[in-house]
């Protein structure tokens, strides 16, 4: 049995991760543009503080989800090149998740925003 990694460097592959995925994922692209839009909208909207929970709770939520979506899609390319009836139900059902995750973030972030549109208008 291998020893556990110290924490620091437990910290540092995550944060390699993060960048990764950021920098070389198409969907970790786009969730990161949304999520600077959002939260540059939160600031201008003046949210309260469990407005701001709430979006960043949902932020967190997709987020993670579609992380984990292309870390199961990578791994499910590896275990298998050619297309399986399996790993498409796998794959298929990890994107549901994160499609979920999104469908309720819209949801929750149109009952925060469009009151405070509307306010403006």
């Amino acid at each position: 049995m291998s020893k556990p990694q110290p924490l620091f460097k437990a910290f540092y592959h995550a944060f390699k991760g993060m960048q990764y995925f950021f920098f070389n994922d198409r969907n970790g692209k786009i969730h990161l543009t949304a999520t600077i839009a959002v939260i540059i909208i939160s600031f201008v909207m003046g949210l309260s503080a469990t407005e701001w929970a709430l979006i960043l709770l949902c932020i967190a939520v997709v987020m993670a989800l579609e992380m984990m979506n292309a870390a199961l899609e990578k791994l499910c390319d590896l275990v298998h090149k050619e297309y399986h009836p399996f790993i498409k139900i796998t794959k298929d059902v990890s994107a549901a998740a994160v499609l979920w995750a999104a469908i309720i973030s819209v949801v929750i972030a149109s009952i925060i925003f469009i009151p405070k549109i509307i306010l403006l208008l």
